[in-house]
């Protein structure tokens, strides 16, 4: 940021560095969740760190912050990060935060610390210019349980805002979005998931006396066929079609003259929003049952998903954000809902959220790792959407 009231070590990069230097692998804090309240809590944020438990899993630190009064802008992320792997695989110590060849090099470098870095560092930047009073509220809501269960992090902590009042207007979620360049695309909604386990039942017995078995194996293939036989749709207007692809088919016998008694198969499906979890297995029934006819026993076992597919129709903010992204990169990006899942899942309960960050072709690979320049325009970006959002008196300019 060209900032002047930014200090050095405040800068996109600088805060990346200190972030990526905390090994906070979910569900490790490792001092970057830390580090983050150190800093909200000198720039004048009421800062909060609540920690959430459930049976089976482990306990999560996560954090939340806020300044201001009046219509509250919601930056939400994550700071845990998946395992570097085998260190001695990277060029530079996955936490040592090294910049080569203007590159920035670390675990978390794109998912999501340099994200959450070029929040920090516009939120400051917009302070400093404007001060505490600026027509509105800015809250970070940060949790260290993106990458593991999901089950300590986001959720419970957006319900423990509710219950003590905390309402937002819009959020902007930073996760890595950009397919290959700054600027290509937003996300405004995303895919559901439904995982289910398929089991086909048989009789054990000699391969020599097939009258006396039931081979589940042949009545596997047919059920996959019914289940693959037909689109489950084709598409919307801001989705792909829904798409059921095979992840495991598995007998477990290690023996080559017997029968099994079962064979198994597990799917998941990506499906769009004309589809719920409860309709879409009641479809996956529909197709079974027809392909089974009664010559094939089965059970199906729909797990229970908290992966919805959801969309925030294009508005003033995705309006004000793309304009903002237009103007820094040149680019006018697309407004996408394609890619995996996110905690936007849980954040579209509470308020309007889109997802744009860096550019997402490393993360989780060795040699994470985010252009410098990419971090430098992030936060411009980030501190545009900011001013029109809170928007300035015409005596205040805004200040790129």
């Amino acid at each position: 940021m060209t900032d002047p009231h930014l200090p050095l070590a405040h800068s996109p990069v600088a805060l990346a560095q200190a972030l990526i230097r905390c090994p906070s692998v979910t569900p490790h804090e490792g001092g970057a969740l830390a580090t983050l309240a150190g800093i909200l809590a000198e720039a004048g944020f009421t800062v909060e760190r609540p920690v959430f438990s459930e049976p089976g899993t482990p306990d999560v630190e996560n954090l939340y912050a806020r300044i201001g009064e009046g219509p509250c802008l919601l930056f939400a992320g994550h700071t845990d990060v998946v395992p570097p792997g085998d260190g001695a695989s990277w060029r530079h110590d996955p936490f040592g935060a090294e910049i080569e060849g203007g590159e920035l090099f670390g675990r978390g470098a794109v998912d999501m610390k340099g994200g959450i870095a070029c929040m920090l560092a516009a939120t400051l930047a917009f302070l400093g210019q404007r001060g505490p009073d600026f027509g509105g509220a800015i809250a970070f809501l940060i949790t260290g349980d993106e990458e593991g269960p999901a089950v300590n992090g986001t959720v419970k902590l957006l319900d423990w805002a509710r219950a003590r009042g905390e309402r937002f207007a819009h959020c902007l979620l930073g996760e890595p979005t950009n397919p290959d360049a700054l600027g290509e695309m937003i996300k405004i909604g995303r895919r559901g998931s439904l995982t289910a386990n398929l089991t086909v039942h048989g009789v054990q017995g000699h391969v020599a006396y097939p009258h006396r078995a039931e081979n589940p194996i042949p009545g596997l293939m047919r059920l996959a066929q019914g289940l693959l036989a037909a689109p489950l749709d084709a598409g919307t207007a801001h989705f792909d079609a829904s798409n059921l692809e095979f992840t495991t088919m598995d007998v477990g016998n290690p023996s080559t003259n017997v029968i099994p008694a079962e064979a198994r198969a597990t799917f998941n499906i990506r499906f769009n929003d004309l589809w719920t979890p409860e309709t879409l297995a009641a479809e996956l029934e529909r197709r079974l049952a027809a392909a089974a006819g009664n010559a094939v026993r089965y059970s199906l076992d729909v797990r229970p998903t908290n992966s919805v597919a959801f969309l925030t129709a294009p508005d003033a903010f995705v309006e004000q954000v793309s304009d903002a992204i237009a103007a820094e990169t040149g680019r006018r990006p697309a407004l996408s809902t394609t890619g995996g899942t996110s905690d936007a899942r849980f954040i579209k309960d509470a308020c309007p959220v889109i997802e744009f960050g860096l550019v997402g072709q490393t993360m989780h690979q060795v040699d994470e790792r985010v252009a410098v320049a990419d971090l430098d325009r992030l936060a411009r970006i980030y501190g545009r959407v900011l001013d029109t959002y809170f928007p300035r008196s015409a005596d205040a300019p805004y200040q790129a």
